[in-house]
C-alpha cells in the first residue's frame, strides 16, 4: 500500500482539504496569507501617502504661504 493510500485512510474525510490556521479559528493557511499580503499592501500605502502629506506640509506649505505674503 503506497504512502497516500495510507494516509487517505487514516485521515479519511479530511484527506486532501486545506488546514486551518488553528483548530477552532475557521480561517484557512491561503486566506491567513491573503489578509497578509493585502495589509502590507495597506501599510505600504499608508506610508506613501504620509510621505505625501509631509513633504506638502513641510515644504510645500511653507513656500506657499510665503508667497501669499510678498
Amino acid at each position: 500500500m503506497g504512502e497516500s493510500k495510507r494516509r487517505k485512510e487514516t485521515l479519511g474525510e479530511k484527506y486532501g482539504q486545506e488546514p486551518s490556521v488553528l483548530p477552532w479559528l475557521p480561517i484557512k493557511k491561503t486566506q491567513a496569507e491573503q489578509f497578509v499580503k493585502l495589509s502590507t499592501r495597506g501599510a505600504w500605502i499608508g506610508i506613501g501617502g504620509l510621505v505625501a502629506y509631509w513633504v506638502v506640509v513641510r515644504l510645500l506649505g511653507p513656500m506657499l504661504g510665503w508667497w501669499q505674503v510678498n
